[in-house]
């Protein structure tokens, strides 16, 4: 890549933030950059604070191990933050310096720490109150006319800050806090401001640094609760399915109605579902009874009422139906 060509990182970035925790050898290192690359992850994060300033040595010094693999990938590194650190004796505050003193200086340590020639994009990592833009812009075509820097944006900047700074020298992009539990960019003009300016965003802690899943706190579950599968919703038995159910006992929804307890009555078991098969059943034969009878009338003359008979046979059949349902649930245990 070149100072000319358009800005192109991998779609997900390794970040080095936490390296110096791993506690991994140069070789173990190495193997982990190799996995990247083998995943599609040709870009890598960094800033000259991460590790108490120790992550760009860690990871330059596996990258000696095989020099070859510093062309095959992109290093970004990030610069502005002065930490009170022993590796950094001058400092005696945390402050936010974008000044060009500092940017030189903090370029060169980073150069030298990732034993490379070239950043190919660096990034003011935290925005300086008393930022000269025109101090800063300068800067940055310094860096990029001695080869030193590719390409140059911000992070965590707001969009007045960002279109400050763009307007004195073209930036490439803007890296900003994205995630599931941290929603601020979609609503308070950043992302717009990058598709105005075309600028393709970076997303630093995407997975809200773990806290995705294993987060204690109530937004996390929250999260996590919306993204478990939920079970299909169960159908409920109509007035009309009697005699179907009774028909065919093996369908699975008769066997889950008989297996769900129903309110109130958890401790029932399976004999609320059999009288309300029962019922269903009742009801289904009395209705096909009346049924026959009004289709069975001759065309010439009005359906006749059900005679007397005909209700009495009903209440029969119902009775005897239902008896027999009673008669179930006193054989259950």
């Amino acid at each position: 890549m070149s100072a000319s060509e358009s800005l192109t990182l991998s779609p997900i970035v390794a970040g080095c933030w936490r390296m110096a925790e791993w506690k991994l050898d140069a070789a173990g290192r190495l193997r982990w950059i190799e996995q990247a690359l083998e995943l599609g992850i040709d870009s890598f994060d960094h800033a000259d604070i991460y590790g108490d300033y120790s992550v760009e040595a860690l990871f330059g010094e596996a990258l000696a191990l095989q020099p070859g693999l510093r062309q095959r990938i992109r290093v970004v590194s990030k610069c502005g933050i002065k930490l009170t650190s022993a590796q950094r004796p001058t400092h005696a505050i945390k402050s936010y310096d974008s000044s060009r003193a500092h940017v030189l200086a903090s370029v060169e340590h980073s150069l030298r720490a990732l034993r490379t020639d070239y950043l190919d994009l660096l990034l003011i990592h935290r925005p300086d109150l008393l930022m000269d833009a025109d101090e800063l812009a300068a800067t940055f075509a310094q860096l990029k006319a001695a080869g030193k820097v590719l390409h140059v944006g911000v992070s965590n900047h707001t969009p007045a800050q960002l279109a400050l700074l763009h307007a004195r020298h073209p930036l490439a992009t803007h890296q900003v806090e994205l995630s599931p539990l941290h929603l601020p960019p979609l609503d308070d003009g950043t992302l717009e401001q990058c598709q105005a300016l075309r600028l393709r965003p970076m997303l630093w802690s995407p997975l809200a640094g773990g806290r995705l899943f294993g987060g204690g706190d109530e937004c996390a579950e929250r999260v996590r609760a919306a993204g478990r599968p939920r079970p299909p919703p169960r159908r409920r038995l109509g007035r009309d399915d009697g005699l179907r159910l009774a028909a065919a006992p093996s369908d699975p929804a008769v066997a889950d109605h008989r297996q769900r307890p129903r309110a109130g009555a958890a401790r029932c078991g399976g004999r609320v579902a059999d009288r309300a098969v029962g019922a269903g059943l009742v009801r289904g034969l009395a209705g096909q009874r009346r049924a026959r009878s009004r289709v069975s009338a001759p065309a010439s003359r009005s359906p006749r009422a059900p005679c007397r008979s005909d209700a009495s046979r009903d209440r029969d059949t119902a009775a005897t139906t239902q008896a027999r349902f009673r008669g179930r649930d006193s054989r259950r245990p």
